[in-house]
């Protein structure tokens, strides 16, 4: 039997495009392969590698660049040269224990958010000793925050293997951020802060580069609903709000209205701040009422992407005009 031309035609056609599809497809998930290999490779090795070069190589992936550390002038190079120098002093300031007595002395300890326990151990004593709401943290690190709202929902077991896994984490192998090495690992717990409304108040966090021929140098982060849908904006000195995107954290779609206390925010980062050169003061201000959450002299380990890109070099500009 004979299959006339154009039969013929469009079958091979049909397998011409099958095949298409196909190296396409085949292409795709060798690239995938390709690249989860790597990843898993990188993550094999990179407690190993040290830490100037594993630095270069994340910044290189989270900003887009290898970074210049013979001779760091953006924002991101010079934090990646803090965490690779840090001054002495930052190891008790970053310790979210320590630190609490450089607060009390230079603000006041109405300024601390109340502490309700930091023991050698955490033991079934302490979790029945607690009261129905709290925050447990570690002092050793960013992100080792536990938020319980009813105790009843919790148990001591389940908070007792948190706390564990964090002890047990070196945060600076992790972020390569030395000053947090010598940190003594401990969890603690602080009362949980609540606004008027019984929500978590916004994370105030004032990047603060000392003072310009118009008065301070102060670019705020607002972060609210952070656990939940988080948005981060950032504010100029005069409260107008910036273009800046930091990392993958979406903005609000409409900027916030000036904090009644602003200006009372401003002094006391600024006292906080005084004689440690850039800082990043993190505040909260529930009703008013301004409380202490960290200090950070290495903020996202030099490893974020800031847009537009402008940003992360006059950021650098600033930190370098303070000596």
């Amino acid at each position: 039997m004979t299959i006339p031309a154009e039969t013929r035609s469009s079958v091979h056609g049909v397998h011409e495009a099958r095949a298409r599809t196909l190296a396409s497809s085949l292409a795709v998930v060798a690239g995938k392969t390709r690249a989860a290999a790597a990843s898993t490779l990188f993550r094999a090795a990179r407690s190993a590698l040290p830490d100037a070069l594993l630095l270069r190589l994340l910044h290189r992936r989270k900003v887009g660049r290898f970074p210049n550390l013979a001779n760091p002038s953006t924002f991101n190079e010079l934090i990646l040269d803090r965490c690779l120098n840090p001054q002495p002093q930052w190891t008790a300031l970053t310790d979210k224990l320590l630190v609490r007595d450089h607060v009390k002395r230079t603000i006041g300890e109405r300024h601390l958010i109340p502490l309700i326990a930091a023991p050698d151990v955490f033991t079934r004593d302490v979790f029945d000793s607690l009261p129905d709401a709290f925050v447990m943290k570690a002092n050793h690190g960013c992100g080792f925050v536990k938020v319980v709202w009813r105790k009843a929902d919790t148990s001591f077991e389940e908070l007792s293997r948190i706390a564990s896994r964090w002890l047990d984490t070196n945060f600076y192998r992790h972020t390569r951020e030395r000053h947090y090495e010598p940190i003594e690992r401990r969890v603690f717990f602080e009362k949980l802060l609540l606004d008027k409304d019984g929500k978590i108040p916004p994370d105030i966090k004032l990047n603060i580069f000392g003072n310009g021929p118009d008065g301070r140098i102060i670019y705020t982060g607002v972060i609210t609903d952070r656990f939940g849908q988080p948005r981060h904006d950032f504010y100029d000195p005069q409260w107008n709000r910036m273009d800046i995107v930091l990392g993958d954290y979406p903005c609000s779609d409409v900027a916030a209205p000036p904090l009644r206390n602003w200006k009372e925010i401003v002094e006391i980062a600024t006292r906080l701040a005084d004689g440690l050169g850039y800082v990043r003061v993190d505040l909260y201000a529930p009703d008013d009422h301004i409380y202490f959450g960290e200090l950070t002299f290495t903020p996202g380990g030099g490893l974020m992407r800031i847009a537009p890109d402008h940003y992360d070099h006059e950021w650098g500009r600033l930190i370098r005009q303070m000596g």
